[in-house]
């Protein structure tokens, strides 16, 4: 087995991890944008979250479809249930953040629509653009959002946890954590392993 991801894999996983990066910063401070910029900024932030909503799709696939290297040997086996639990906690994030975000979209009574890039029109969710009540639906698209906010939060958490231990793994641990979603970076050598 490789030790190191797919191409593919490695591509989609820095296509992802810096749009939701981008996300998050762009979602902390459109509030604050001039008036003049402000649907700009949300348009971008809607179009980039329903990327990282299909590219996550893609990712699963390939996951499931092709072997992931091995953790190295001499991880812990506490460090290495903590890694696949942080990994679980991102991949419902990619899913649920996004999924949300259309979700609150849909059910705002606003009716904004969603212009995919500026190049089409992003259909709303059915069943939430669709409720009659007004009231019902302003309720129903401001719990959606405190949600959306929550997950946002834990996303942050979880994001510095998982960089936090590919620099551990790196610079500590002198390990090939990190070179197998790096492919500029070299493994440490047998040599500087042991002598860490």
């Amino acid at each position: 087995m490789s030790d190191r991801y797919t191409r593919v894999a490695i591509l989609l996983h820095w296509i992802i991890g810096l749009s939701i990066i981008a996300l998050l910063v762009l979602g902390l401070t459109m509030e604050d944008f001039p008036k003049s910029m402000m649907f700009t900024a949300y348009m971008i932030h809607k179009s980039l979250g329903l990327t990282v909503l299909m590219l996550t799709l893609v990712r699963i696939f390939w996951r499931l479809t092709h072997k992931v290297p091995a953790m190295p040997e001499t991880m812990k086996s506490w460090e290495k249930f903590a890694a696949h639990a942080v990994h679980l906690g991102l991949y419902f994030l990619m899913l649920a953040l996004p999924l949300s975000g259309w979700a609150m979209v849909s059910s705002s009574a606003r009716g904004y629509p969603t212009v995919f890039f500026g190049l089409f029109e992003w259909p709303h969710i059915p069943f939430l653009a669709n409720i009659a009540d007004i009231e019902s639906k302003k309720e129903i698209s401001h719990s959606i959002a405190e949600a959306h906010e929550t997950l946002a939060w834990i996303a942050i958490v979880l994001i510095a946890l998982h960089i936090g231990a590919a620099l551990k793994h790196h610079i500590i641990d002198r390990d090939t954590v990190l070179t197998r979603m790096l492919p500029f970076l070299k493994p440490p050598s047998a040599k500087e392993t042991v002598a860490s």
